[in-house]
């Protein structure tokens, strides 16, 4: 018998594209969430309490009717306590209620996230001057025109928008092409700063903890990008330029602020990956407060209330 051929599983639907193959998918908005269905007039609507209920004396055991009831003793007591019991009604049945999973708050729990990003639809349809150089070590980027060269207002937003995707090797494409640019763009950066906004945005209302990590390291780099190696008071236009936009920025920071690993005296060995959340806002936070100028402290702590400011008055 020949060898039977399998249909390749699919993980993930990707954008149903004229150049797609797989399936089309069901489009949803990235970070949308479903709408709360709880009565507002009851407690458990805002706290997310279980509701308890007044018990009533009928609810409890009786005299005569436990363990002791149920086994008397060679006693006048337990004779007494026999004799009692069969006057007695039953008791109510005892309700056996069992711990709760712990869940995550509402607020850190991962949203939606569909396969929909710009990045991917440009780069099934070709428009994208990348493709990917397979090397001995690691992969990297080969890009077809000198980086220079691009419109900035055109592609930095496009490779902005698939730094949500979750799948390979669009992942790997928009994160290395977006670090390349940035290296690369010098003052053609600064321009298209409010073309950004969005998609940063929207990255960060999946509220998953690996796409925000990978934003971060992004916005650091976006920060440093116009500041002169060895003159941090050179440039830092870019830091300036976000200032007008934290409202969309930091509301989703201030929510994960305080994720951090709590090993004990364990030994956290990703430290060298830099992806503990609560380090890298941290981080993030004091780049933004050191290049975003004099009213860039007050803007921060009114959005992020528990930032200490790292810049010596």
């Amino acid at each position: 018998m020949g060898d039977i051929v399998k249909t390749k599983r699919i993980v993930k639907k990707a954008t149903g594209s004229c150049f797609d193959t797989t399936q089309p998918i069901r489009f949803s908005r990235a970070g949308g969430h479903k709408a709360a269905t709880k009565d507002v007039s009851s407690e458990p609507a805002f706290t997310y309490r279980r509701a308890l209920k007044k018990e009533k004396p009928q609810d409890f055991l009786r005299m005569g009717t436990g363990h002791a009831a149920r086994n008397p003793a060679s006693s006048k007591r337990g004779e007494e306590m026999a004799k009692t019991a069969e006057t007695i009604p039953p008791p109510a049945k005892v309700k056996i209620f069992e711990m709760e999973k712990k869940v995550d708050r509402p607020a850190v729990q991962r949203r939606e996230n569909p396969p929909n990003t710009e990045f991917r639809r440009f780069y099934e349809r070709g428009d994208l001057p990348i493709q990917i150089d397979h090397c001995a070590v690691r992969n990297r980027i080969q890009w077809k025109v000198e980086i220079e060269k691009l419109d900035f207002h055109h592609y930095l937003p496009i490779f902005f928008d698939g730094l949500r995707e979750v799948e390979q090797p669009y992942l790997f494409l928009a994160e290395q092409g977006t670090h390349d640019m940035l290296e690369n763009g010098g003052a053609k950066i600064l321009p298209v700063i409010p073309q950004l906004i969005i998609p940063i945005k929207t990255a960060l209302n999946t509220r998953d903890q690996t796409v925000i990590v990978r934003v971060l390291k992004v916005l650091q780099r976006l920060i440093l990008s116009d500041v002169v190696e060895g003159h941090p008071e050179k440039g830092g236009l870019i830091g300036q330029a976000l200032v007008p936009y934290y409202r969309q920025i930091l509301p989703i920071l201030n929510i994960f602020i305080n994720v951090n690993k709590n090993l004990g005296d364990g030994i956290d060995y990703s430290q060298r990956k830099a992806e503990n959340m609560g380090d890298l806002i941290n981080e993030t936070l004091e780049l933004l407060e050191l290049h975003g100028g004099e009213d860039a402290f007050i803007n921060i702590k009114y959005l992020v209330p528990t930032f200490q400011s790292s810049v010596v008055p």
